[in-house]
């Protein structure tokens, strides 16, 4: 009977043929630095405008402002706020239907208020006033 001979594994490491699509940078591009005032101005105004939108939230709960006031003529505090998010403060808008709200009007749960297009507001609006 005829013996093999015995295989010596060579430890390979695995050798990328594809360069990379983007070479490291020598310096990564930074933002400008903001002086300690800029950076206690930018606080200053996320602060307010959490406040205002908890305010508005609270308001929306207790029944004293409707929801479509707010998406028919949004304030400026609300613009970046997230649609589903405001749903969620309405009375009887739980997870489960305001997403089902949202799929059919086709709004994605991660859409701001200013984000909305035209389609999806008119949608959202005939929808919460029926």
């Amino acid at each position: 009977m005829l013996k093999k001979p015995a295989q010596t594994v060579a430890s390979h490491r695995p050798v990328s043929i594809i360069a990379p699509m983007n070479p490291p940078a020598t310096a990564p591009s930074a933002t400008p630095e903001r002086s300690h005032q800029q950076r206690m101005e930018a606080l200053r105004r996320a602060n307010g405008i959490r406040s205002d939108r908890a305010r508005l939230k609270e308001r929306l709960r207790n029944g004293e402002l409707a929801i479509v006031e707010v998406l028919v003529d949004p304030p400026e505090y609300v613009h970046t706020a997230k649609v589903f998010d405001l749903l969620l403060a309405v009375p009887k808008f739980g997870r489960v239907k305001t997403n089902k709200l949202l799929e059919r009007c086709r709004v994605s749960p991660s859409k701001t208020v200013i984000g909305l297009t035209p389609r999806q507001r008119k949608e959202l609006l005939d929808m919460l006033n029926d």
